[in-house]
């Protein structure tokens, strides 16, 4: 509740949290919480196609690393341009990139996917993702570097100017 007299009641505005664009700090350590991403891409048809996977924020670009037989790994590799959101609930931090897909490696076992495959199993299963990552080692995957064109964040329960 508001420590002014005079305020009116339910004037108190600190359940909106910080509200605008996340500062750099802000983003960097964002991106490196275990939140979940949901890719879209072009299926080969032409309709959007999204889907949720663990990504890898590396100050520049993002990383993600499809199966082998993954159909949005060869949709990434026939029509680069996708967007990529990370978000929560709660605080409402959001990052919203769109995104040129550059074909790192075409699936493999053993490629410089792997590094970035134990990282993300680490930061997103805790202890337990060299356990769930280590078995399927043999396993083609893709490793594709999203490079952003345009990112927008924010954070806080209210409507950014540009709306109002």
């Amino acid at each position: 509740m508001s420590s002014d007299p005079t305020a009116s009641p339910g004037s108190d505005e600190s359940w909106r949290g910080k509200v605008g664009r996340l500062a750099d700090e802000e983003f960097a350590a964002f991106l490196a919480e275990d939140h979940i991403a949901r890719l879209a891409c072009l299926d080969d048809e032409g309709w959007p196609y999204v889907v949720p996977c663990w990504h890898e924020w590396d100050g520049s670009s993002f990383w993600v690393v499809p199966r082998g037989r993954a159909a949005w790994g060869r949709y990434l590799a026939k029509e680069p341009r996708c967007a990529l959101t990370v978000d929560e609930a709660g605080t409402q931090r959001k990052v919203i990139a769109q995104c040129r897909a550059h074909l790192a490696e075409e699936p493999n076992t053993g490629g410089a996917w792997v590094p970035i495959a134990e990282r993300m199993s680490l930061r997103y299963l805790g202890e337990n993702g060299p356990r769930y990552l280590e078995p399927t080692l043999g396993q083609p995957r893709w490793l594709f570097r999203l490079e952003p064109v345009r990112i927008q964040t924010w954070q806080g329960q209210d409507w950014a100017r540009r709306y109002k």
